[in-house]
């Protein structure tokens, strides 16, 4: 067996220790003095448990829950006139004996915030100090020496990342909420851009009536270079699309006969569509959902009217993430 092999087996066996072990009281008491706390939770930690402090804290951030990384040697150090009587300080700490945390602590306490201890060793200082406190179970590290902070760190992780989603529902915080914490990068780009930012409107839409005949269209079809043609009324609703592999298949099947068709008699008369207000990535989604029959053109409606069309190659040029 490899080594490699050995230590998933060996970590997957010590995370399902803390599942099995975790007390679902202390989580909840926690989860429940985080979501009442009316100030900032305020994240803590030394060395490697400080990095996991500090992301979780971030993690809360963009989820929407008020939260923040504190030094605690820059909190010693002046930093911790940032601390309310509305602020809970949470700190992490495997051993609960960090002596910078020991130190922080009555600090904190004497402006009047509250203090959560999470730890992994029952009876610690830390814990023994903190308002409330949560025992993080730890078998013990990855590590052959059991010294190096791997399970330990995972465990505060996982734990951190579920207090952060816990309160995501608890404050049914949504996708629009979300968009507005990201609004740049791969992720800002899919949950902000809608079908109505990406498609083609105007002068730039492929249309044609019903009663126009396939000879008559092909200019347009050539000139809008959408690969389609939105067949419609005089009022602009869609009768139906005609693309370029229906032009394709008409001719293959009717040859030169098919250019005197009118194209109600050659369109696609009940094609997939959207409308302008959905996400992009819901588009992209809506065209891959029938993967025997894929489409890469979506005619958008409103009101059964033809407001835009939107290409897969627009998506792909907005280098929209595909998960």
């Amino acid at each position: 067996m490899s080594l490699l092999r050995t230590l998933f087996q060996d970590q997957q066996r010590y995370l399902n220790a803390f599942f099995d072990e975790i007390n679902l009281e202390q989580a909840e008491a926690i989860l429940e003095r985080i979501q009442a706390c009316s100030g900032v939770a305020i994240l803590t930690g030394v060395g490697k448990s400080g990095y996991i402090a500090e992301k979780i804290a971030a993690t809360l951030v963009s989820t929407g829950t008020r939260a923040t990384y504190l030094s605690p040697a820059h909190a010693l150090h002046g930093d911790i006139g940032f601390i309310s009587n509305q602020d809970l300080l949470i700190a992490f700490s495997k051993s609960g004996q960090s002596q910078e945390l020991l130190d922080l602590l009555p600090h904190a306490q004497k402006k009047g915030a509250g203090t959560i201890a999470v730890v992994s060793q029952a009876g610690s200082p830390l814990e023994r100090g903190a308002d409330l406190t949560i025992i993080l179970p730890v078998l013990r590290e990855l590590c052959p020496f059991d010294l190096v902070p791997t399970t330990s760190t995972m465990v505060q992780l996982l734990f951190g990342d579920c207090l952060a989603i816990a309160l995501m529902n608890k404050k049914q915080f949504s996708i629009s909420d979300f968009a507005l914490n990201h609004p740049a990068g791969f992720l800002g780009k899919k949950i902000t851009l809608k079908v109505a930012d990406l498609m083609l409107k105007g002068v730039d839409l492929p249309l044609c009536r019903p009663t126009d005949r396939l000879i008559e269209v092909l200019p347009e079809l050539s000139a809008k270079r959408c690969g389609c043609l939105l067949v419609t009324d005089e009022h602009l609703q869609l009768q139906g699309v005609f693309t370029d592999g229906d032009l394709r298949r008409s001719l293959e099947s009717k040859g030169s006969e098919a250019l005197q068709c009118r194209l109600s008699e050659l369109m696609s008369p009940s094609p997939r569509t959207i409308a302008p207000h959905p996400l992009a990535w819901e588009a992209m989604r809506k065209m891959e959902e029938n993967p025997s029959r894929p489409v890469t053109v979506l005619p958008v409606l409103e009101g059964g009217q033809v407001v835009g069309l939107l290409r897969m190659h627009d998506i792909l040029q907005a280098k929209l993430p595909f998960n």
